[in-house]
């Protein structure tokens, strides 16, 4: 069972199977290094090969869901947390050494969210900036409090979303207004994130982590074979030709209706009860 406390965040699963992960650095509003990268990608390795784990719920501590990667220079105290992974000795130093960086780190840790097959949700309880914004983006379900605050801002550095937000945006609200999102450089409030299409809800700060544990818990007691399989047709059919997507869910399906969960599904049905799935 994934638990403890880790470079740049804490992991806690419940008895219900959801592991809450929380980025626990709000003196550095959450930004991420290479350390917090490499360790949060490892520990969703795990968290996938985990079977105690059913879905996972991401979330930050004081102002900041996570406000990017850290720029300031200042060095952390890791003390009493748990490293998963080595160091890498070579960073963004000259242009293949940013562009082995971007895909070896950054853009590994948003692709392993969104390879995840256990369900996601990203409790945003402040700024969601940056890698923030994508991290967020590439979970499931995407909860934000009211003084939430999500956008790239990148530009205002003169800099790209180069983690993988402009594609993950593109996706969720379309070209034009990923267009206006990014070249204006505009932050949004939970409201304006919700009217965009960013996220699902917007809740009081006092109510995001029961809200999203409610989703999560509602979640983790469903049918978890067919909802993995499920998930992942529905991200293949957002990518794919309609015949592939059909090709797809078919061979799927002739894994889920022998799965004991369909016949338990069907019996629950019949007997007029809840399904108690495995």
């Amino acid at each position: 069972m994934m638990q403890g406390k880790f470079r740049g965040f804490d992991i806690a699963t419940s008895d219900k199977g959801v592991a809450t992960i929380t980025f626990n650095q709000p003196d550095h509003l959450n930004g991420t290094t290479q350390a917090i990268k490499r360790d949060l990608t490892e520990a969703l390795t795990q968290i996938q090969m985990d079977d105690d784990v059913r879905v996972v719920v991401i979330t930050g501590t004081g102002r900041a869901f996570c406000a990017g990667d850290d720029m300031s220079g200042r060095t952390r105290d890791w003390q009493g947390a748990k490293a998963l992974v080595p160091d890498l000795p070579r960073g963004h130093h000259d242009p293949m050494g940013t562009y082995e960086g971007l895909r070896t780190m950054s853009q590994s840790l948003i692709l392993a969210v969104r390879a995840l097959d256990k369900i996601t949700i990203a409790a945003i309880n402040g700024l969601a900036i940056q890698t923030g914004l994508s991290l967020a983006l590439a979970c499931d379900f995407r909860i934000a409090s009211s003084t939430a605050r999500l956008g790239s801002a990148t530009l205002r550095f003169g800099l790209l979303p180069d983690e993988g937000g402009h594609a993950l945006t593109v996706q969720l609200i379309g070209l034009a207004k990923a267009i206006d999102f990014f070249l204006r450089k505009r932050i949004v409030t939970g409201d304006e994130a919700l009217q965009l299409g960013l996220v699902h809800e917007v809740v009081e700060p006092e109510q995001l982590m029961a809200r999203a544990t409610a989703l999560a818990e509602e979640l983790a007691a469903g049918p978890q074979a067919a909802m993995r399989m499920l998930k992942r047709s529905l991200y293949n059919a957002a990518e794919t030709t309609l015949q592939q997507a059909f090709d797809d869910i078919a061979i799927r399906t002739a894994v889920t209706d022998y799965h004991p969960d369909a016949r338990e599904g069907v019996t629950a049905f019949r007997e007029k009860r809840e399904a108690r799935f495995s």
